[in-house]
């Protein structure tokens, strides 16, 4: 995958995570799959706030609903798995990068002893 393919989907998940509500949402899903009511209790946050905030994380695709048969006024949210694992990509790409710069000004200042 390219930088240039792969940066609308890392910002889109950057920017879900920028708020904290959302990042603690996404290390209780981590634990596995919620309702959208437990994960407000868990959170402390207000029905319509939950709302609002796996709204955002289902727009960046960080999280998916299912319906359970039974019931389809429930939804169960759960991590998208793939968009955790492109971010992984590019977080590795990224501190290679920087691994490189500073292996490369090292050398760069121990040639000047």
């Amino acid at each position: 995958m390219s930088a240039r393919k792969s940066a609308p989907a890392v910002d889109a998940v950057f920017a879900a995570l920028a708020d904290p509500y959302r990042r603690r949402a996404v290390e209780v899903l981590g634990e596995g799959p919620r309702q959208a009511s437990e994960l407000a209790r868990l959170l402390g946050l207000p029905a319509p706030a939950m709302s609002r905030h796996l709204k955002a994380l289902k727009e960046s695709g960080l999280v998916s609903d299912t319906h359970p048969d039974f019931d389809q006024r429930v939804r169960i949210y759960a991590l998208n798995a793939g968009r955790l694992d492109e971010l992984k990509t590019w977080l590795a790409r990224a501190e290679a990068g920087w691994s490189n710069q500073l292996a490369a000004f090292k050398r760069h200042m121990e040639k000047k002893r």
